[in-house]
């Protein structure tokens, strides 16, 4: 806890040079960080913000790799079941079809928004928002994008939507028989890049890159 001639000392400064912890709204001296090193709540020890090093070139890899996976990761067969001499091959899509022609619509159009269409929205913003720092153009509308980004961040659940296809196998693996397809490592992949584009990603820095502060954004 810092004492109160802390929190006086803090009152005269301009907002850019504080930062407040996300966790327990502590309200601190922003710190100078070196490349790599990152700053910690002394309270919580929540992480404020890290200073990562070349973070858009980084993110737009990871980005573009993502988006090449996508569209195997949704289209190419998942399982395939052998079942009394029929074989089907599971897609993520063929899920939704499936879903929409039982009678569940609704159900249909969550998995949609929530494995599909999200997930791609997400991307094209980050690839959007990337291209406006690195070509150094267009930032307010990358602006605007990195906080439509940050509303859509709790909608995109591919992690449950793999859990599903997980139960499903587990279940069925003494009914039928079953083989893996290409599109669930595509799916794993894309799941485990997108995780490594928010550690990479760091928000901190591409605030401040997109408010023109830092042009290289940790470079």
């Amino acid at each position: 806890m810092p004492d109160p001639d802390d929190r006086d000392s803090l009152a005269g400064l301009p907002l850019d040079q504080l930062v407040a912890c996300h966790e327990c709204d502590l309200l601190l001296r922003k710190p100078e960080l070196k490349t790599d090193e990152k700053a910690q709540c002394p309270r919580c020890g929540y992480e404020l913000y890290a200073h990562r090093h070349n973070v858009v070139e980084r993110s737009l890899a990871l980005v573009l790799a993502a988006l090449l996976l996508y569209v195997p990761a949704n289209f190419l067969p998942i399982m395939q079941l052998h079942l009394l001499g029929q074989n089907s091959d599971d897609t993520v899509w063929s899920g939704v079809i499936g879903l929409y022609n039982s009678g569940m619509g609704g159900v249909a159009v969550v998995v949609f928004l929530c494995s599909m269409a999200i997930p791609l929205l997400k991307l094209l913003c980050q690839l959007v928002v990337l291209l406006t720092i690195r070509l150094n153009r267009g930032r307010s509308y990358g602006l605007l994008l990195y906080r439509f980004y940050h509303h859509m961040r709790d909608w995109g659940m591919l992690e449950v939507y793999l859990m599903g296809v997980l139960v499903a196998i587990v279940k069925l693996v003494d009914m039928a028989e079953l083989s893996l397809g290409l599109g669930l490592l595509c799916f794993v992949s894309l799941l485990l890049i997108q995780v490594w584009l928010e550690v990479v990603m760091s928000p901190h820095q591409i605030w401040v890159a997109l408010s023109g502060e830092d042009v290289h954004a940790g470079d």
